[in-house]
């Protein structure tokens, strides 16, 4: 029996290694609270989770909910929140249709190369939203990569 053939990945799991522990990094340097944080590949799948000690034992679900969201819908989660604001309904659709994967805060940012393709997406949760997409987006900046959105909320530090 020949051997299977590797399939090809657009993000890796050392990019993903690399994002999650600058996210972390950055979070220690401005004193965050405990984050978790999630890489999720462009199909939805988890390359890397790792949950700071101190995190509520939801956190990896509301992490992955963020990224998992952002990449359903193609626009981070803060879009999200504000692409579903004053549609209850279509947002309580959407996380049905998703498995209850769907959060419609700051923490979900889509990873993108520099072509602009979306390759997956980075969701963080523990602080203030506005501070876990900070720590989201510094990540995946560290590797080369391009950030969707591209800056922290206004005042993500307050």
């Amino acid at each position: 029996m020949a051997k299977p053939t590797p399939l090809k990945v657009s993000l890796n799991l050392a990019q993903a290694d690399a994002i999650v522990d600058e996210a972390l990094r950055l979070a220690r340097k401005h004193g965050l609270q405990p984050l978790t944080v999630v890489v999720l590949d462009a199909g939805g799948h988890q390359i890397v989770a790792k949950r700071e000690d101190g995190c509520g034992i939801m956190r990896v679900q509301v992490a992955t909910a963020k990224a998992y969201g952002a990449l359903g819908m193609g626009i981070s989660s803060r879009e999200l929140g504000e692409h579903v604001k004053g549609r209850e309904l279509f947002g309580s659709s959407l996380s049905v249709i998703s498995g209850g994967r769907f959060a419609t805060v700051p923490g979900g940012v889509l990873i993108r190369d520099a072509g602009g393709n979306v390759i997956g997406a980075v969701g963080i949760t523990g602080d203030v939203s506005a501070a876990d997409e900070f720590a989201a987006i510094g990540g995946i900046r560290s590797v080369g990569l391009v950030s969707d959105p591209a800056e922290p909320s206004e005042g993500w530090n307050r």
